[in-house]
């Protein structure tokens, strides 16, 4: 971060002043001409809090798309096909057992089986060579989404919350001051803070995992140099298949949350392949604290755009896209 600010004082100032402003406009008390000329606070609370736990859920599907393209070198452009599919197998046994944390298990274990199909079949058989990974895992994405279609049908799928989530909780962020002057503190739904409280855990665990433990100097020293690695004695190819496990049960997860909080449908796969490739970029390549902050970008900007500027919401998404590549290639948190 010194760094950053000794290199770019200018775009540091204006990051400052932005995060004050926005600070500012999160826990002050509007005044009636800002309400007039923005909206109700309410309104833009919501928008902030369905941004950032909207990041959440970008970030566990970005967080394996990370771990298997930054990473290892994978281009799986199928990893949003492993989200859907995640998402029904969680409908499925949720529907089936009434369990919701049961389906968080079962869609963990049966998407990183398919993801270990995948890198023993596949991706093994194509090491290095990008531009076949890229076209053989496209045909399979949409084999993928021909059998879920098949299996599933095309109608609009919702895992149940469980009934110690459902309902709001009143969170200490004023949004308006009755006449009486007692204020009015937002209420929000209590199941998205849960979600996004357990996104920000896994985050840290993949961080301290890859950073702070032998297994995560092993993949690091494998993908720099696996002729080395592999000369000391260590099954890289062992490592590689868990990695690839560990970011596909990341994806079938983040299918359950999606189907949580919003709902699955044919076209989700296609939505969050493109939502975890916008975030791996902004956020850097093999860099999971730039996917979460990519995550947390482009989800405040797709739920403040839907409100403010919705018929060009997609547009600044991309827009922030095109930004970061032209300033930093590389992503705002790239991995050295």
């Amino acid at each position: 971060m010194t760094r950053f600010i000794e290199r770019h004082p200018v775009w540091a100032l204006i990051v400052i002043i932005a995060v004050a402003v926005l600070l500012w406009l999160v826990f002050a008390i509007w005044p009636p001409g800002l309400e007039a000329a923005v909206g109700r606070k309410r309104v833009f609370l919501n928008a902030i809090l369905n941004g950032i736990t909207l990041g959440g859920l970008y970030f566990l599907v970005a967080s394996g798309f990370t771990l298997i393209f930054g990473l290892m070198r994978n281009v799986n452009l199928a990893h949003g096909s492993l989200y859907l599919f995640g998402g029904y197998i969680g409908y499925a046994i949720s529907t089936w057992t009434g369990s919701w944390i049961l389906s968080f298990i079962v869609a963990f274990i049966g998407v990183a089986l398919l993801g270990v199909l995948l890198q023993i079949v596949v991706f093994r058989r194509m090491e290095g060579q990008d531009l076949r990974q890229t076209m053989v895992t496209i045909g399979l994405s949409i084999v993928f989404a021909d059998l879920m279609l098949w299996v599933f049908g095309g109608d609009f799928y919702q895992v149940q919350t469980p009934s110690w989530l459902i309902g709001p909780v009143p969170l200490p962020l004023i949004t308006a001051v009755k006449s009486s002057g007692e204020p009015v503190y937002l209420q929000y739904p209590l199941v998205r803070l849960v979600i996004f409280v357990a996104s920000v855990v896994i985050g840290i665990a993949m961080w301290l995992a890859l950073n702070r433990t032998r297994i995560g100097m092993i993949v690091r020293a494998g993908v720099d140099d696996r002729d080395i690695l592999a000369a000391t004695g260590v099954r890289i190819q062992l490592v590689f298949v868990l990695v690839f496990a560990l970011g596909a049960g990341l994806a079938g997860i983040a299918g359950v949350v999606g189907g949580t909080f919003q709902s699955l449908s044919p076209g989700e796969d296609t939505r969050f392949l493109l939502a975890s490739l916008v975030v791996v970029i902004v956020g850097g390549m093999g860099s999971i604290p730039g996917a979460a902050l990519g995550a947390v970008i482009i989800g405040l900007a797709e739920q403040l755009g839907s409100v403010y500027i919705p018929t060009y919401a997609i547009v600044v998404t991309f827009l922030i896209m095109v930004l970061v590549l032209a300033l930093r290639p590389q992503g705002l948190l790239a991995r050295r």
